[in-house]
């Protein structure tokens, strides 16, 4: 069964009844959970929204919906009767959007205001847990473990990963392209926190201190945790709506976002308008921003299975199976007489175009202009204090060499090759812009033309008197490819840790016409392992070797000290750019 539904079910399900019984009975040792939404003409991706959420384990789940004409309101309503959610109606007053008129009602509704903890998220964004089980109960008791009463979540955008025609399966499932976890425009946040209303104001990012409350001993109260689990800055108390570098993290829990899914569903999007009224929201520009396919992650389908037997029990209930299918089936119509119209076809062209755009190339623009002098005036003097002792800190801890910084996005050998958006010489050797193999620091490097620029210097003239030279690791294949066109009569051999990353070499050297052979040998070995690592070096007896794995140190001295064990009077090879003690020059 798909998340849309492949079939129709009748109500026979006495499984999925009991189950949707026992959810709609649920609790948590944290009290109530709450989630606050906001929706027009969702039907199509409702159930699966929902049953997603309950399976991840919020134990109130709240919808404000506006205008609707596909019945999403009406499958809500049947959610409520079912215990399963809470509908709302969300009464615009006049000159007002509708997401702030939500959180308006929001603020006042009784649910909400007894709840535990709330986060306030949209319809196209789902909760991933990467933390233990995957779900809230220990989310939150990690928080908790650390003292914390929120987690601030960052998105994590995710493409169309190709897609073109409307399907009917799970967007959790469809949809596993996303953004390099380093790409800062797509930083946006959603905020789950202790909400008591005497002290907060709900809002679409994170929640706004009262003003009351700022100038007493609240604001030290509050103390919430990144998406790592790491303590977050002070000023984002106060305000702020998107992650930066030192706040940022993935490890514990996203917040996936589907803006944009296949061409088609963007095309049902584009006519059916926005849940804030913004004039042509859905352009090219905005698809180039949202349509990233850089690197997989499917961490969600850790809640496949969990989440297909809650879809399934609701597709059991015969109205929600009515409702759902009337949903699906007039949005299908819908689009079936758009795709015979010139606007749709237009409206293909420049996405297909706007995909193309390298991520490198996009524009984020923010939602107003900044102003620095109105921020300052806005800035409270709690907040002033907190922030100055924050930078006062930071200014006297030790500071980071810039060398230091990742230049790869990840471990190599699970490279296979990526989304390449050109190639830039380095050193003379070129280099493909792919953010599935480098972070955004060596992805800036690579399109400078400074990609390890250092040891590309002095390498070439450290090595071009020996006999044979050792790669450890191999790197994107960089430096073997500038060591082969500089130095043609040194032997090499290259160690990749992985097949993926010998095909990401072999791209590399390919494209700059460098040909393994008797001078240049690409081999694929453990690195970890000193005891195989010592024969290899007793065999070969290098007169150089450079250390480059970029996920690891490796146990380069204990390999050296057991190959002149196997080998008595081996003479050591010269040792270049240990990472364990240079991670980014040689010595």
């Amino acid at each position: 069964m798909t998340a849309a539904g492949a079939d129709r079910r009748g109500s026979g399900d006495t499984a999925g009844q009991a189950l949707l019984r026992d959810l709609a009975r649920r609790t948590s040792p944290h009290g109530r959970i709450t989630a606050v939404s906001m929706m027009k003409d969702e039907g199509p991706f409702l159930l699966e929204w929902i049953a997603h959420h309950l399976a991840v384990g919020f134990t109130d789940i709240v919808v404000y919906t506006n205008d609707c004409t596909d019945g999403t309101d009406t499958m809500l309503m049947r959610l409520e009767a079912l215990g399963l959610a809470h509908h709302r109606v969300n009464a615009i007053p006049p000159g007002l959007r509708p997401q702030p008129s939500a959180l308006n009602h929001a603020q006042e509704e009784p649910l909400i205001g007894s709840s535990d903890w709330v986060l306030v998220f949209d319809a196209d964004e789902f909760l991933s847990i990467r933390h233990g089980d995957g779900t809230l109960d220990g989310l939150i008791s990690a928080a908790e473990a650390e003292g914390a009463n929120g987690i601030v979540i960052t998105w994590r955008i995710f493409g169309s990963g190709g897609v073109h025609r409307w399907s009917r399966d799970p967007v959790t499932e469809q949809y596993l392209m996303a953004a390099p976890v380093d790409w800062n425009k797509g930083w946006g946040v959603k905020t789950l926190f202790k909400f008591d209303p005497e002290y907060w104001k709900l809002g679409i990012h994170r929640p706004k201190m009262k003003n009351k409350w700022l100038e007493t001993g609240f604001p030290d109260t509050v103390k919430w945790l990144n998406g790592s689990g790491r303590p977050m800055e002070d000023y984002f108390k106060f305000r702020g709506w998107r992650s930066i570098t030192r706040t940022v993290g993935y490890d514990w829990v996203q917040m996936n976002h589907y803006a944009v899914k296949s061409i088609d569903s963007y095309a049902m999007r584009k006519f059916r308008g926005n849940v804030n009224f913004k004039k042509d929201k859905y352009n090219a520009d905005y698809w180039a921003l949202q349509d990233r396919n850089e690197v997989r992650d499917d961490t969600m389908l850790r809640y496949s299975a969990g989440r297909k037997r809650i879809f399934d029990a609701l597709l059991a209930d015969p109205e929600l199976n009515r409702l759902h299918f009337a949903a699906v089936e007039r949005a299908e119509a819908r689009l079936a007489e758009f795709r015979a119209t010139e606007a749709y076809a237009e409206l293909v062209e420049s996405l297909k175009a706007a995909s193309a755009v390298p991520i490198t190339a996009v524009e984020a623009k923010p939602p107003q202009a900044r102003d620095p002098a109105k921020i300052a005036a806005l800035m409270s003097r709690v907040e002033r204090q907190s922030g100055e002792r924050q930078r006062a800190e930071r200014k006297a801890a030790p500071p980071a060499a810039p060398d230091d910084a990742p230049v790869y996005a990840g471990p190599l050998d699970a490279v296979a090759g990526g989304i390449p958006t050109g190639w830039h010489a380095n050193h003379g050797v070129l280099l493909p812009a792919d953010p599935s193999v480098f972070s955004a620091v060596g992805l800036a490097r690579v399109e400078q033309g400074k990609f390890q620029r250092s040891v590309a210097r002095a390498l070439p003239r450290m090595v071009a008197q020996g006999v044979l030279h050792l790669d450890l690791g191999g790197g994107c294949g960089f430096l073997s490819a500038l060591v082969a066109r500089e130095c043609p009569a040194l032997r090499q051999v290259v160690l990749a840790g992985g097949g993926g990353q010998r095909v990401l070499i072999e791209r590399v050297w390919a494209e700059n016409g460098v040909v393994p052979g008797a001078m240049l040998d690409l081999r694929v070995a453990p690195l970890d392992d000193a005891g195989a690592l010592a024969v290899l070096i007793a065999d070969l007896r290098p007169t150089s070797v450079i250390a480059s794995d970029p996920a690891r140190p490796l146990p380069l001295t204990d390999a050296l000290r057991r190959a002149a064990a196997l080998r008595p009077g081996l003479a050591l090879p010269l040792i270049l750019h240990h990472p364990a003690s240079t991670p980014a020059d040689l010595p």
